[in-house]
């Protein structure tokens, strides 16, 4: 994977970054500036400064619907793009508008759905955007027939849905990186566009940074996660990936679609690890300069 897409901050500079910034603004002569100083400029209310942080339901694959939200209520996290796994394709449109209405009322807002494979089907297509119309969700992150990029086309525009193509690495035959999907969509509507996934980016020898900047006008949705220097999926922060870049590439393009943890190590119990990525992110933000 490229050198710049490897994180020049280790887990244990982070953590004792955000631990130092928390003591320090608990001890007493820190809460009173000296006379005449300028008072010290407030953490953010939002730690995410606007991003829209949340999880990938496939996460908690494992989990029934009702555990996996309480899971995501225990991250503090209030977004989601929900798996198959809890939102059946073979559903009814009133069962999936009351899985999202189940999220909703935890506090949690559904912003995508999927990993979806589509044939170059317009059936197929069809019964993929009527499950996302249904459940009120605006973006189908999707893994399309690469020739079925007209019907798309004129699907979106009926529908007036977003597709997050989701690039799969080195093995996906049909998009192994952001760009691979960048040169099959620029010809065509412009609410087909991308789902960079980070890990598989990197994985495909691409910086994930570079490409959310690049791909910025057609970004529609996000996968966070981390990797080993061997590309196995690992907890945010202990793996190789520059999570710095990736967080400020986001930021400085005001990315506004969902930015997914797809935590996908230890599946029969992924809480443990979700919680140690997030509090390693909320981290790590805290970190970084606010512009």
């Amino acid at each position: 994977m490229p050198n710049n897409a490897v994180s020049r901050w280790s887990r244990r500079d982070v953590l004792a970054s955000a631990a130092l910034m928390t003591g320090l603004a608990a001890l007493p002569w820190a809460a009173t500036p000296a006379r005449g100083a300028e008072p010290a400029p407030e953490a953010p209310s939002d730690p995410w400064r606007g991003l829209k942080i949340g999880v990938a339901s496939y996460t908690l694959r494992n989990m029934p619907l009702d555990a996996a939200i309480q899971a995501i209520r225990r991250v503090d996290l209030h977004f989601v793009s929900i798996k198959d796994a809890h939102m059946p394709m073979n559903s009814t449109a009133e069962e999936r508008r009351a899985v999202a209405r189940q999220f909703k009322d935890a506090g949690i807002t559904p912003m995508s759905c999927g990993n979806i494979t589509m044939k170059n089907d317009e059936a197929d297509i069809r019964h993929a955007m009527e499950y996302a119309r249904d459940a009120g969700i605006p973006t189908i992150v999707c893994s399309p027939d690469p020739a079925s990029m007209p019907l798309l086309d004129r699907l979106v525009k009926e529908y007036d849905l977003r597709l997050a193509i989701h690039n799969h690495g080195p093995e996906d035959k049909r998009f192994p990186t952001p760009e691979s999907v960048w040169d099959t969509v620029k010809p065509f509507d412009a609410r087909i566009g991308l789902c960079v996934d980070v890990g598989h980016t990197a994985r495909a020898h691409a910086d994930p940074a570079d490409a959310i900047r690049r791909y910025r006008s057609r970004l529609h949705d996000v996968h966070f996660k981390d990797i080993t220097a061997k590309g196995a999926a690992i907890e945010v922060g202990r793996g190789v990936l520059d999570k710095r870049a990736i967080l400020q590439a986001l930021l400085d393009i005001g990315f506004t679609g969902h930015v997914g943890y797809e935590y996908e190590k230890d599946a029969n119990d992924p809480l443990p690890g979700l919680a140690e990525s997030v509090g390693f992110t909320r981290g790590l933000m805290q970190t970084m300069p606010l512009k």
